[in-house]
């Protein structure tokens, strides 16, 4: 299974999503490592009331096990008020300084 799957499985699993895009980023990176960047924007109705550092914290600990084995994972959460106030559009991410 490749991490990408199993990101999307554990939060599948674990949250009842609207939205949930697993996008590995790795190849804009340095390095050899084919699975070590990803970018995960998750738009569900469990965010509400939980403050912005309350959902990663939460993403943070469904995804320990996977987090041990890769470098980053940019988090974008939102309730499904806040992804139609932001157009339903995730930001972009950072280049690497040391990318290709």
């Amino acid at each position: 299974m490749t991490m990408k799957s199993r990101i999307e499985a554990k939060l599948r699993e674990s949250l009842t999503p609207d939205v949930l895009n697993v996008i590995n980023e790795s190849h804009m990176h340095a390095g050899p490592a084919s699975e070590s960047h990803f970018k995960v924007t998750v738009v569900t109705s469990d965010f509400e009331g939980l403050k912005l550092i309350e959902r990663h914290r939460l993403i943070n600990k469904l995804l320990a096990a996977e987090l041990s084995e890769i470098h980053a994972l940019g988090l974008h959460t939102y309730t499904k008020q806040e992804w139609l106030d932001k157009g339903q559009q995730a930001p972009s991410s950072a280049q690497c300084g040391g990318g290709h």
